[in-house]
C-alpha cells in the first residue's frame, strides 16, 4: 500500500539528462576501445575481424574498433569488415553494411553464404523448407566459422559484437554469434546501444551520420528467415518482446535483486503510459522463463571489457549455475494482479 513518489525512469540504464547522457556515452567508448587497445597489443594481432550485419550491435562494434586503430596508429584497412548475406538478408541492411564499412575506410570483404549453408543442409538431412531452429542456427554458425578462419589466416582477433541484452535474453546461437575472440559489447544493454550509436552521429559528419541514421532505424533483427519482399520478416521485439522493458527488469534484476512483483510495480510506474499491465506481466513471463533457461551460454562468454556497475560474464561475479530453477521467479510473476 506504499504510495511511490519517487520518479522511475524509463530507461534505468541510460542517464536521462541529456549532457550525463553524453558524458556517459563517451565514457563507454573510451573504455570498450581502451579494452580493444590493449588485447590488441598484447596479442600482437595483425587485424580486427568483424562481421558487419547492417543492424546496431555490429555497427557499435566497427565504430570501437576503428578508435583502438586510431589509438594504436594502426591503418584502418587491417580492420576486417566481413558482409555475409544469406537467406534473410534484406537490401537496406546489406547497403547500410557495405556503405558503412566504406565510409570508414577499413577492408570490406564479402562472403555469400547461401550455397554453404545449403551444403550443409544436405550433409545434415535438413529440409531447407522447414525453417526451425536448424535452418536459422545454421546460418549463424557458418558466419562464426568463417569469420574464426578469415582471423586465423589474417593473424587476428574475431570482435564480438553480441549486448548484454541479448545474453540475458540467450538471443544468440550458441558457438554461433554467442562466440568471438573479443566481446565488444559484452557489458552495454541494447537500450544503451541505441544511444551509443545516436551519439556517434552527433561527432561524425555525413554520409556516415546518414547511414547511421538509418540503421537506428532499422527494426532489430536477426534476418535468418526469408524476407517478405524487402520487408524484414523476422523482427526479435516482436518474438521476444521490447528490450526496454526487459532492460527495465535486466537493471533491477541485476542491480539490486528486486523479486518480479517489485520490478512489476516499478515497470508499471515507469512504463505504464507506453504498455498495459497484461503486456508487461507477459514479457516479463518471457524474460523470466529465458533468462533462467538461457545460463548456459552465459558460462562460457568470450572476454570483454568491463563497463557498467554490472555484468553477466563469469569473470566479473555472475555465478549463476546453469541449471538453477526458475521457479520461484516464475510464481511469483504469475502471482502478479492486472486488475486496476
Amino acid at each position: 500500500d506504499t504510495k511511490i513518489t519517487r520518479y522511475v525512469d524509463k530507461q534505468p540504464f541510460v542517464p536521462s539528462d541529456d549532457k550525463k547522457r553524453e558524458k556517459r556515452s563517451e565514457e563507454i567508448l573510451s573504455i570498450q576501445s581502451l579494452g580493444l587497445k590493449k588485447r590488441l597489443d598484447h596479442t600482437h594481432a595483425k587485424t580486427a575481424v568483424v562481421g558487419v550485419s547492417g543492424g546496431l550491435d555490429s555497427t557499435l562494434a566497427l565504430l570501437v574498433t576503428v578508435r583502438a586503430f586510431d589509438s594504436l596508429n594502426l591503418d584502418r584497412k587491417n580492420i576486417i569488415a566481413v558482409t555475409m548475406p544469406c537467406f534473410g538478408t534484406t537490401d537496406r541492411t546489406y547497403n547500410n553494411a557495405v556503405n558503412f564499412a566504406n565510409s570508414l575506410g577499413v577492408t570490406l570483404k564479402e562472403v555469400n553464404i547461401k550455397a554453404a549453408v545449403n551444403q550443409h543442409f544436405a550433409d545434415i538431412e535438413h529440409d531447407p523448407n522447414v525453417y526451425d531452429v536448424t535452418y536459422e542456427n545454421s546460418q549463424a554458425r557458418e558466419r562464426t566459422q568463417i569469420l574464426m578462419d578469415v582471423a586465423n589466416k589474417s593473424g587476428g582477433l574475431v570482435i564480438g559484437t553480441g549486448d548484454m541484452s541479448e545474453l540475458a535474453l540467450g538471443w544468440a546461437t550458441y558457438n554461433g554469434d554467442h562466440m568471438s575472440m573479443y566481446s565488444i559489447n559484452c557489458d552495454i544493454p541494447k537500450t544503451m546501444v541505441r544511444y551509443l550509436v545516436a551519439h556517434c552521429i552527433n561527432i561524425n559528419v555525413t554520409p556516415l551520420s546518414d547511414i547511421l541514421m538509418d540503421i537506428l532505424q532499422t527494426p532489430v533483427s536477426p534476418e535468418l528467415l526469408p524476407p517478405v519482399g524487402e520487408t524484414i520478416s523476422q523482427q526479435t521485439e516482436e518474438i521476444v518482446g521490447p528490450y526496454e522493458l526487459h532492460d527495465f527488469v535486466l537493471f533491477y534484476t541485476l542491480r539490486y535483486g528486486f523479486m518480479p512483483h517489485k520490478i512489476f510495480r516499478l515497470a508499471c510506474l515507469a512504463l505504464g503510459d507506453k504498455y498495459k499491465k497484461e503486456t508487461i506481466k507477459h514479457w516479463m513471463t518471457v524474460f523470466y522463463r529465458r533468462f533462467f533457461a538461457q545460463q548456459f551460454k552465459r558460462s562460457c562468454l568470450p572476454d570483454g571489457p568491463a563497463v557498467g556497475s554490472v555484468s553477466l560474464s563469469p569473470r566479473g561475479g555472475w555465478l549463476m549455475p546453469s541449471d538453477v530453477k526458475s521457479s520461484i521467479w516464475l510464481e511469483d510473476v504469475e502471482a502478479i494482479s492486472v486488475e486496476s
